[in-house]
């Protein structure tokens, strides 16, 4: 019986920029995490949404250290599972499978929410969602292209403060 010929996989940076069209999220900049077993989104006030059963209604700050853009997405919860982070801590977690985008790569992937307002990056991209697609170069970030977060969700940059 023949061998299916998988393409080739792209090689990423521990840095990408990522797109969640079923979410209304043209970009987030995300942490390439191997360590990760899942990806996972930054997201609060996670309430049952008026869609139907098993929907959810949440919150995104898709902007690393800003509170605005808030934008409100809906998903179908697949699934429960109880995560581990790093700093030790168990947590159950609601999982949506969402359409995910990373260069020229769209996939169907799980990712959990959880409130991550306090970490460096709105999202994490884990093990499960890089398996088969992706060879990851942790010297290198943005492999696929920088984006511009200010035109994205447009709004103006923040001018620093004189010293």
């Amino acid at each position: 019986m023949p061998r299916r010929l998988r393409s080739p996989k792209a090689i990423i940076g521990w840095r990408e920029w990522c797109a969640l069209p079923e979410l209304e999220l043209p970009g987030v900049l995300a942490k390439i995490d191997t360590g990760a077993k899942t990806s996972a989104l930054h997201a609060f006030d996670i309430q049952p949404a008026t869609r139907g059963e098993g929907w959810l209604s949440f919150k995104v700050h898709p902007v690393q250290r800003r509170k605005r853009p808030e934008i409100i997405c809906e998903a179908l919860c697949v699934d429960e599972r109880t995560v581990t982070s790093s700093n030790g801590k168990s947590e159950v977690r609601p999982v949506v499978r969402t359409e995910l985008v990373v260069g020229e790569r769209r996939f169907l992937t799980d990712i959990t929410l959880t409130n991550r307002d306090e970490m460096g990056f709105r999202m994490l991209i884990g093990r499960q969602s890089l398996n088969t697609r992706f060879l990851v170069d942790p010297s290198l970030s943005y492999c696929c292209g920088d984006l511009d977060e200010h035109q994205l969700y447009n709004f103006a940059p923040t001018k620093a403060k004189p010293q």
